[in-house]
C-alpha cells in the first residue's frame, strides 16, 4: 500500500481517469474527494475506537474511523479504490458517534460523506450487490410505492403468516435480507392522513412546515398524526403539502449524490410559498441531512442560496418544542420510560438535552438512562439490510441494556431505531413497548394515561 505521506506529484492522468505513474486508477477523482485538511485534524489518538460499533464488533483496525480516515489518505496518495478498501468504508454505520467522542473535532461526517460519494460513482460492484442496492433505491425513498405495500403486509401480518414464516426458521437461512425485512415490518395501524393546513389551537407562535417523510409516514402515521397534534397544541400552524416527497437523507448517507440533490430541490420548491417560519422534522436521520442542505448545494448556483435559508429553519420537533416553550398543559403519565439516542439526533445533530427535557417535564414519568448509550443500535438507514448479521448483533447488544433498565416504555425519535430494536427484542424473547418522543407527549397532553402507551410495539 502507498505510503501515508506519499507526495501527490507522482500521480498522472490518462484518458480523463485518474490514474498513478502504473495506470492503476486512483481511489478519488477531483470531485469533492475527502479533504485533506480535515484528514490532518485526526492526530490517531483512538478515542473514538470504544465508541465505534464495527470496531466493538470486529476489533479491526481498518473498521475504525481512525483506520478509514488512513485508507481515505491513502486513496489520495494514490492507492486504487480496491475491494478491500471499499468494503471498510462500506461497514461504516454513518453513525458520527466518533464525532462526538474524538477531542480534535474531526469531521468525519463530511470525510465519509465524500467518500462514499467517491465509491458509489467510481467503484464497480457485483451483480447481486447493485440489484439489492437497486431495489432498495427504489423503493424506500419513495413514499407512494412504499404505501402500496401497506395492504400485502397488514394481510401477512393479520393471517398469522408472518408468525409462521418466523417459527420456521426458513427465511432466516435462505435469504438472510428478506429475514431482516420481515423482523423490521412494524404493527401497522390505519390512521387518517392530516390535511395540507392544521391551525393552531391556541394562540398562533409559528407557522411550521413538516416533513411527512418516507417510511415515517408509510408505516408509522400515527407518529406524524401525534406530531401533529402538538405543534397545534403549542400554537403552531401547521402546513403538511401532500405533493412532499423524500428529503434525500438516504440517499445522500449511501453517497448517491445527485439523487440526493434532485430530492432536495424539490422539498425547497414545494414549500417555497409555504410562508414557515420553521421545517420541523420527527426522524433523526432525516434531520441531520435537511440541516446539511446548505453543503449539498452549495455548487448549485440556482439553489445554494434558497438551500442555506431552508437549512437554518430546520429544526428536530424537541428543538422547537424547547425552543418555543411549552403552552399546552401536561397532564400524569405515571410509568418508567428509557430513552434512546438516535444516532443521527444525538450525535450527528448534538440534540440529547431536549427530549430529555420534554419527557421530564411531564409529571409522574421517571427517566431511565441505558447503558452504552453512543453504541448505534445496528439500523443506520438500510444498513441493517445490507448488513443483517452484525446488524442483529448490534440490535441484540442494544435489546439487552433496553430490557436491563426495566422500564415499561422505549422512547426514541427515529423510525429505523424502533423498527430496529423492536425486532431484536422480539428475538431476545423480551417484551417492552416503544414509542415516538411524540407520542409520549401527544398522550400526555391530551390525557389519555399510560394503557394507550403501553400497547405500542409490543
Amino acid at each position: 500500500m502507498a505510503d501515508i505521506d506519499a507526495p501527490r506529484g507522482a500521480l498522472g492522468e490518462t484518458g480523463g481517469v485518474p490514474r498513478d505513474v502504473l495506470g492503476a486508477v486512483r481511489a478519488f477523482d477531483d470531485d469533492h474527494p475527502p479533504a485533506r485538511e480535515l484528514i490532518s485534524d485526526c492526530v490517531h489518538c483512538g478515542f473514538c475506537l470504544p465508541t465505534c460499533p464495527t470496531y466493538v464488533l470486529w476489533g479491526e483496525e481498518m473498521d475504525s474511523p481512525r483506520g478509514r480516515i488512513h485508507l481515505m489518505s491513502q486513496g489520495l496518495n494514490g492507492e486504487p479504490l480496491s475491494p478491500s478498501m471499499v468494503g471498510h468504508f462500506d461497514n461504516c454505520l454513518g453513525c458520527m458517534s466518533c464525532v462526538t467522542a474524538c477531542p480534535s473535532g474531526v469531521r468525519y461526517d463530511r470525510l465519509i460523506e465524500d467518500t462514499r460519494a467517491q465509491v458509489e460513482r467510481r467503484h464497480p460492484r457485483g451483480a447481486k450487490e447493485r440489484a439489492l442496492r437497486k431495489a432498495i433505491f427504489a423503493l424506500f425513498p419513495y413514499p407512494r410505492r412504499l404505501r402500496l405495500l401497506r395492504g400485502p403486509l397488514r394481510a401477512y401480518q393479520a393471517t398469522g403468516l408472518q408468525r409462521l414464516v418466523a417459527r420456521t426458521g426458513l427465511l432466516e437461512r435462505l435469504a438472510p435480507t428478506l429475514a431482516t425485512l420481515d423482523s423490521l415490518a412494524p404493527r401497522l395501524r390505519r390512521v387518517p392522513a392530516p390535511p395540507r393546513l392544521v391551525r393552531a389551537r391556541s394562540p398562533r407562535r409559528a407557522v411550521v412546515g413538516m416533513l411527512t417523510g418516507c417510511v415515517q409516514r408509510a408505516f408509522f402515521p400515527d407518529v406524524n398524526s401525534a406530531t401533529v397534534r402538538i405543534l397545534a397544541a403549542e400554537g403552531c400552524d401547521v402546513v403538511l403539502p401532500p405533493s412532499q416527497g423524500c428529503c434525500g437523507a438516504l440517499s445522500v448517507h449511501n453517497g448517491r449524490a445527485d439523487e440526493a440533490r434532485e430530492f432536495a430541490r424539490r422539498l425547497i420548491d414545494t414549500f417555497a410559498d409555504s410562508g414557515m417560519d420553521y421545517f420541523v422534522v420527527n426522524a433523526a436521520g432525516c434531520g441531520s441531512s435537511l440541516k446539511e442542505y446548505g453543503v449539498l448545494l452549495a455548487d448549485d448556483a440556482a439553489y445554494a442560496e434558497r438551500a442555506a435559508a431552508f437549512a437554518a429553519r430546520v429544526r428536530d420537533l424537541s428543538e422547537l418544542l424547547v425552543e418555543l416553550g411549552p403552552v399546552a398543559e401536561r397532564h400524569p403519565l405515571p410509568m418508567t420510560v428509557a430513552y434512546h439516542d438516535a444516532c443521527h439526533l444525538g450525535h450527528a445533530q448534538g440534540v440529547r438535552a431536549q427530549p430529555r427535557a420534554l419527557l421530564t417535564g411531564i409529571p409522574g414519568l421517571e427517566l431511565r438512562e441505558i447503558a452504552e448509550p453512543d453504541i448505534c443500535c445496528g439500523s443506520a438507514g438500510v444498513w441493517n439490510v445490507l448488513n443483517p448479521g452484525p446488524a442483529a448483533e448490534l440490535g441484540a447488544r442494544k435489546a439487552g441494556n433496553v430490557l436491563a433498565t426495566g422500564a415499561d416504555l422505549l422512547v426514541t425519535a427515529n423510525p429505523g431505531c424502533l423498527m430496529q430494536v423492536a425486532a431484536a427484542v422480539r428475538r431476545d424473547g423480551g417484551s417492552i413497548a416503544l414509542a415516538h418522543t411524540a407520542q409520549v407527549l401527544d398522550a400526555s397532553i391530551r390525557n389519555l394515561g399510560p394503557a394507550q402507551l403501553v400497547s405500542l410495539g409490543r
